[in-house]
């Protein structure tokens, strides 16, 4: 599918052309054209194209609106045609947009009643799409959103601390560099020839702008950024984090209102404000020479950088994978170097040849930990516009499963049982007494029950579910985890790693182990039925209960596909709560197209 995708700023257009198939490795994806408008004035702008060398001109397009419909031709004069769809990129898309959205009328209403929360980027990005859609009227058009990546956050990765009116208004963490954190993990996974939902990742994108990303069983559980893409790390006329205290303490100090606050906090901090410079490369020349401002500089863009690592690792119970990109975290092995340096207490360490001789050639992404490390420490370019297109792709070309309904179960509190926990719970050589057949064939609950033990108290008669399995796994919900006084994280089952222990409590003795988690809500399908829903193992979906008049939509549900499995959806008994269900019975469930493979 031939896609061309647009990056509208207010001062310059960024556009490119892709052939790309959504279900084919990113690296398959061609680049057919790149080009940039920038530096728009009345005397026209800058024009770079091409892809594997760029050549420069001037052009006389003097403004975004202009510049945009001028596309077809510069396209047609590199012999570009063919485009099926188009897709732009949106910055911000509040907590609505989880996925590569159609842009309707109603769509582009909505994103322009967001613009209070992206000031600078929505309203650029809304005239570029006003424009594509009158010089493209029968193409579709897409829009892919910042933002969207990161609505799988849990809310205490999101939520301020602050009055409920101000919540009311929008005030919560929302996270950008969305669609470059995505396209870094899918491609450090498929380097790595692993799922990325069996990863525990972090993605370090910095240039410019910056901004962490901790990304977990396929999905963003927490980003740097905020309600702006203010907080967070030191960037290069940005401060990130800051005391909001300053606001007040700068009005009464320096009589500042909050526009100036606010503009200089974004135009005027960062790199810039620390040294008098915003690129690194210039920065590190200066800390080279001696100045000691720039040194300050790097130490505290390092120091922060590292502070948010070892945070996100704590987050995820661990670290499989480190990913840099962006113009810093691709070009500059010393600030590579200087974050991690320090972080061998995680398994993290770099090898000095490997991070030095980086090639991203070809969309590569270069391993450069020391031989023997745990962690795995990658550098690729990132891609959003390739991104954009994938987006757009799988949207288009994915089957619709309009219609397609399937059983709700409540699964309540489980565990699941090792050979070693039923010895030291029922006596050695003990065997469990299969009770009653489970849907799912070859699964069964026990007739037998365990007692589950935390700091603050104790759930008994706990349904233990068979057949037994390599390693103990404890299925609570939200609720029960604080009956226990224990934080158990949401995770997929089988992912057990950096999960906290519980005691199991049987009538011949205790058992303490790790694998407490609060599941997360998956379905489990047969080929057949996949075939039908239009959606893969892995994929993950979007699924609305029409039955009980909330119009509840769950999403980020992963789909896992086996031979001869029920189809059927499971969901834990606080969401079963918050859906209306009752009882045993099953619900009614639709399938929309899947958001994207984990």
């Amino acid at each position: 599918m031939r896609i061309l995708v647009f990056n509208a700023g207010s001062s310059s257009l960024k556009f490119g052309v892709f052939d790309i198939d959504a279900r084919a490795p990113l690296d398959a994806a061609q680049h057919l054209f790149k080009g940039s408008l920038d530096r728009f004035g009345p005397d026209g702008c800058d024009y770079q194209f091409g892809v594997a060398g760029r050549q420069s001109v001037a052009a006389p397009f003097t403004g975004l609106a202009e510049a945009t419909k001028a596309v077809p031709d510069l396209l047609a004069q590199a012999g570009i045609g063919g485009i099926e769809a188009v897709g732009h990129r949106i910055a911000h898309g509040g907590a609505q947009f989880r996925a590569a959205s159609e842009l309707s009328s109603d769509t582009l209403a909505e994103i322009e009643r967001l613009t209070p929360l992206a000031p600078l980027h929505n309203p650029a990005n809304l005239e570029a799409i006003r424009v594509a859609r009158a010089v493209w009227p029968d193409l579709p058009q897409w829009g892919v959103f910042d933002t969207s990546f990161h609505l799988t956050n849990p809310a205490r990765a999101t939520t301020y601390a602050v009055p409920k009116a101000w919540r009311a208004q929008g005030l919560r963490r929302y996270g950008f560099h969305g669609t470059s954190h995505k396209y870094v993990a899918l491609r450090a996974a498929e380097a790595l020839g692993q799922r990325l939902r069996d990863l525990r990742l972090i993605s370090l994108h910095l240039g410019n702008g910056a901004s962490a990303c901790a990304i977990s069983g396929g999905i963003s559980i927490d980003s740097s950024m905020g309600m702006t893409p203010l907080e967070g790390l030191v960037m290069g006329t940005r401060s990130g984090d800051v005391d909001p205290g300053l606001f007040g303490y700068l009005h009464r100090q320096l009589g500042l209102d909050l526009d100036q606050i606010e503009a200089a906090l974004y135009r005027e901090s960062g790199l810039l404000g620390l040294t008098s410079v915003s690129d690194m490369r210039d920065v590190e020349a200066r800390a080279a020479d001696g100045v000691r401002d720039a040194q300050l500089a790097i130490n505290i863009y390092a120091y922060r950088a590292r502070k948010y690592i070892g945070a996100y690792a704590a987050a995820m119970g661990g670290l499989d994978v480190l990913v840099f990109t962006g113009g810093i975290g691709e070009n500059s092995p010393s600030m590579r170097r200087r974050i991690c340096d320090g972080l061998e207490f995680l398994g993290l360490k770099l090898d000095h040849d490997r991070n030095m001789a980086v090639d991203l050639a070809g969309r590569a992404a270069p391993q450069i930990e020391a031989y023997g490390a745990r962690v795995n420490v990658l550098v690729t370019e990132t891609a959003e516009q390739l991104m954009i297109a994938r987006e757009v792709a799988d949207a288009l070309q994915k089957p619709k499963a309009q219609g397609f309904h399937v059983p709700v179960a409540i699964s309540g509190r489980h565990v699941h049982l090792s050979r070693g926990a039923v010895d030291a719970l029922f006596g050695p050589g003990y065997e469990l007494t299969p009770d009653k057949p489970l849907r799912q064939k070859g699964h069964w609950a026990a007739r037998e029950r365990v007692t589950l033990h935390g700091p603050k108290g104790e759930i008994a008669n706990v349904a233990i579910l068979g057949p037994l399995r390599a390693r103990t796994q404890i299925e609570v919900s939200r609720t029960d985890s604080f009956a226990l006084g224990i934080d158990a994280p949401v995770r997929q089952s089988g992912q057990l790693d950096g999960t906290p222990q519980t005691r199991l409590i049987g009538p011949a003795g205790s058992f303490d182990t790790d694998g407490l988690i609060i599941a997360a809500r998956h379905i489990h399908t047969n080929p057949a039925d996949a075939a039908r829903m239009g959606v893969q193992d892995g994929d993950c979906v979007n699924v609305t209960l029409d039955h009980t008049g909330r119009d509840l939509t769950f999403t980020g549900v992963l789909v896992r596909v086996a031979e001869n499995a029920f189809t059927e959806m499971h969901i834990d008994t606080d969401e079963a709560n918050a859906a209306g269900i009752r009882g045993e019975g099953d619900g009614q469930i639709s399938v929309d197209a899947a958001l994207h493979p984990a």
